[in-house]
């Protein structure tokens, strides 16, 4: 099969991504292959190819956001079948007898296995998954629209929860790449009010466009104080103005899976007053269950930006620089 290989990290305006043929996997007994029709570009890929995340496995097919048909599953598998369209994203296994699994927070398991990271993922023609973590894919979406929904919207919508914000409140989002032009639409049909912070001119007029209420700079105060902050961008320095921008009592949900060093916080005007901050850790079947049926339901309408496989390079290079509007996806 055709895929694109990571042998070590390096910038990406190296390329260090390799187009190479390599054996089609198969699966096990309680495992599905995948005929990958596309794959979206993550940030979580640009830290794994450029190594700001440890290395797990090299080399390593990179990609999380796998959008396929079924073409043959294992013998124990009776969940899912051959012809299903189906999703794999970043998390796809855990060890099940944890206290974290066994208290439904599998996402903090410290077995769990990552999608392109532990294992080869959808950056290739053909790639392997345990059914359990297999999502069907709504109709409503085509394959394109679908695939910045397996890590993109999942993370934003887990965001969105741990933000503890509520229908009808003030909700601040810094950054606003995949994750939060996805989170914005689940925000505003639940009524709330939604000022965007970005560095980027083009991502700020895609704020505008999907009914932001504000829109400024990275670090620039919003008009009203905040009862929910989500930090897409990551960047630590952009920590503490968030906090600034929050009420008494409001949390600031932190999505990265990586992020620059936070600057020293000052207690009294930054974090005082029950101001709360918390990271979001990867995602649980559930909140990927739950994202895909609210995400039909609305419907979200992710924007797209298309590349061939071979050109995963030139997609990661285009994250980086900030000019994807939307998401980047790789058909392949």
């Amino acid at each position: 099969m055709r895929a694109m290989v990571l042998q070590q990290p390096g910038d990406v305006r190296d390329h260090p991504l390799r187009p190479t043929v390599l054996p089609s996997p198969e699966p096990g007994p309680d495992e599905v292959r995948v005929q990958v029709r596309v794959c979206g570009v993550c940030r979580t890929d640009l830290h794994i190819v450029e190594g700001e995340l440890p290395p797990a496995k090299r080399p390593v097919v990179p990609g999380h956001e796998v959008v396929g048909i079924v073409d043959r599953a294992g013998d124990r598998v009776r969940t899912v079948k051959e012809g299903d369209r189906v999703g794999i994203a970043w998390l796809q296994h855990t060890c099940g007898t944890c206290e974290f699994c066994l208290g439904k927070q599998e996402n903090l398991c410290l077995q769990a296995r990552f999608t392109g990271y532990h294992v080869d993922g959808g950056y290739a023609e053909y790639a392997v998954v345990p059914a359990g973590y297999a999502y069907p894919i709504p109709d409503i979406f085509g394959d394109e629209e679908a695939a910045p929904l397996l890590c993109a919207g999942i993370i934003g919508y887990r965001a969105l929860r741990l933000s503890g914000v509520k229908p009808g409140q003030f909700l601040g989002l810094y950054g606003f790449g995949a994750s939060a032009h996805i989170a914005i639409q689940v925000a505003r049909h639940w009524g709330c009010t939604v000022y965007a912070c970005s560095l980027r001119e083009e991502h700020r007029t895609l704020a505008r466009e999907l009914g932001a209420a504000w829109v400024g700079g990275a670090a620039e105060p919003p008009p009203e104080k905040l009862h929910s902050a989500i930090m897409f961008a990551p960047v630590g320095e952009l920590v503490p103005p968030a906090l600034r921008a929050l009420r008494r009592g409001g949390t600031l949900a932190i999505a990265g899976i990586h992020m620059s060093p936070i600057p020293s916080i000052d207690y009294d005007n930054e974090l005082f007053g029950e101001r709360m901050v918390r990271s979001v850790t990867a995602n649980t079947k559930q909140d990927a269950l739950d994202l895909l049926r609210e995400a039909a339901a609305i419907p979200i309408r992710p924007h797209t930006q298309r590349f061939k496989l071979e050109d995963a390079n030139l997609a990661l290079k285009a994250l980086k620089a900030g000019t994807i509007k939307g998401a980047g996806v790789l058909t392949v």
